[in-house]
């Protein structure tokens, strides 16, 4: 009996150790497995420590350019001008007085205008090289008078008197009404008297002169009663312009 126990005992232990005797769990190979994405992408930013600020490094830095030096000159020339780079103000410029600027490198045309005429130069400005303009021998052989003026360009006997021509010069860049006072000192043999005396007559020579024109107008001034007249040549005095 013990026997019979004992050889049931083994059977079932070896039926357990052996491979066909405990089932085994099927695998479904069926199964779909999801890949997790492990890439973490590079943010083009950096941030500034102690700061909650960032900045993105892709922003393009702006360079500021080169300049160099350049000094405007109007000589002796009498009279203040603006100057002008590119066509745009930038300063004044007087007798005595030079404008110095700073000025981008490359290529630049700079003005300077009395009324409506104006003188132009090209320049090239490099960076630490000074360059120099220096308008005044020009405007003198173009603007011959710089400001609103007048002037007595001829003059004859007219009758008992003397006939004046004047000449008014606006060189602004708007119309003017211009005038001026001209005196002539004369003498004469007195009809009265027989003798020579000496005297002298004034009056004004007016006109409306468009901008950068000049106008000539002829003033006639009469000579009081004699006869033998001489006359000195008209000098002119007092000039407005408005």
């Amino acid at each position: 009996m013990k026997s019979v126990v004992i050889l049931t005992i083994l059977v079932t232990i070896g039926c357990i150790l052996a491979a066909g005797c405990v089932a085994q769990p099927k695998k479904d190979l069926n199964v779909s497995v999801t890949p997790t994405n492990t890439f973490v992408p590079f943010v083009n930013a950096t941030t500034v420590p102690g700061t909650n600020a960032t900045f993105n490094t892709s922003n393009v830095t702006n360079v500021t350019k080169l300049q160099g030096p350049l000094r405007i000159l109007i000589s002796n020339f009498n009279t203040n001008l603006s100057v002008l780079v590119d066509n745009k103000t930038v300063g004044f410029v007087t007798p005595g007085k030079p404008l110095d600027l700073m000025v981008d490198e490359g290529d630049h045309t700079v003005k300077v205008c009395v009324g409506a005429i104006c003188e132009q130069e090209s320049v090239y400005i490099v960076f630490a090289k000074k360059s120099f303009i220096d308008f005044g021998e020009r405007l003198r052989k173009v603007v011959e008078f710089p400001e609103p003026t007048a002037r007595v360009v001829d003059s004859y006997r007219a009758g008992d008197g003397v006939g004046v021509s004047v000449e008014f010069i606006n060189p602004t860049s708007k119309p003017l009404y211009m005038t001026a006072e001209i005196r002539v000192g004369y003498s004469f043999i007195s009809g009265r008297t027989g003798q020579r005396v000496g005297e002298s007559v004034r009056g004004k020579a007016y006109s409306e002169v468009p901008a950068g024109r000049r106008v000539t107008e002829t003033l006639y001034l009469d000579f009081a009663d004699g006869y033998s007249y001489m006359h000195d040549p008209p000098a002119i005095g007092e000039i407005t312009a408005r």
